[in-house]
């Protein structure tokens, strides 16, 4: 099911103890997740964020996602928690996995705990949490970084690359060898990421709200995973995500807030 950011709820009870530098977490889990169960999800889920960002508007986020024994994943969600649309990225398995993983390039608009929930298809959630500190820019209500005209000529426009997909980052050794039999699909997407919070330096008005609401992934022409987007994605943002080694082929649609449709395929003959 494809869900629109603008309707995810921007406020979520976790079974987990809120950290003691988090006070949003509460709220923001009770209003998206009510009165389910959020399991310690640290065995199964790795975070990579940086200590400090050295770019708030530009900020990788990555995780590796494997589920319980005998259970299979079925969608998996990035929170900002202190961003201002929380819900930063949601994604969901067409095609449910044992495991997971994404990286992708963010806005984080002031330091914030971040949360990554993974529900599996019988419907348990697990959470792990992270924290990351940024200098202070402002991301979300950053000028943009690149000429609007510019930006809406290429705007849409993708490139797939593909490369082995090992492990990185804090916690990523227990779940290595995961990595080893995926490999890493890498989308570049040209698109200004409009948050309708940054002001244009010359005209002094607001740049209305514009962003990549939704891309679909089919691999072998089957869906696999839907990405939905929100305003915490970068300007001309980078996802990328684990995809199984045999992949033969990959093709890519994706959808603005403004309904440009885009789409692009890539062949791996040979892998």
């Amino acid at each position: 099911m494809k869900l629109s950011a603008l309707t995810l709820p921007v406020l979520f009870a976790s079974a987990l103890p809120a950290l003691a530098y988090d006070p949003s977490w509460p709220d923001l889990s009770a209003a998206l997740y009510d009165s389910r169960t959020l399991n310690d999800g640290a065995e199964y889920i790795a975070i990579d964020v940086p200590y400090r960002t050295a770019d708030d508007a530009r900020t990788q986020v990555a995780a590796q996602v494997s589920a319980p024994d005998g259970l299979l994943l079925g969608s998996v969600t990035l929170i900002l928690d202190e961003n201002p649309m929380p819900v930063s990225a949601v994604f969901t398995l067409d095609q449910p996995q044992p495991r997971f993983f994404f990286d992708v390039t963010m806005r984080v608009n002031g330091p914030t705990p971040l949360h990554v929930v993974a529900e599996t298809t019988d419907g348990q959630l697990f959470v792990a949490e992270a924290y990351v500190k940024t200098s202070g820019q402002g991301a979300c209500s950053a000028p943009p970084g690149s000429d609007l005209k510019e930006a809406l000529a290429t705007l849409g426009d993708m490139t797939i690359s593909i490369d082995q997909l090992t492990g990185s980052g804090a916690g990523a050794d227990k779940l290595s060898a995961l990595s080893l039999r995926q490999r890493r699909l890498d989308l570049d997407i040209s698109h200004p990421s409009n948050s309708g919070m940054q002001m244009n330096q010359i005209t002094l008005l607001f740049v209305p709200m514009r962003y990549v609401e939704n891309v679909e992934i089919d691999l072998d022409g089957a869906d696999y995973v839907d990405l939905t987007g929100s305003i915490s994605l970068s300007e001309n943002p980078r996802v990328s995500l684990g995809i199984p080694g045999q992949t033969q082929s990959v093709d890519v649609t994706m959808t603005d807030t403004d309904g440009t449709v885009t789409q692009a395929e890539k062949r791996l003959t040979g892998y």
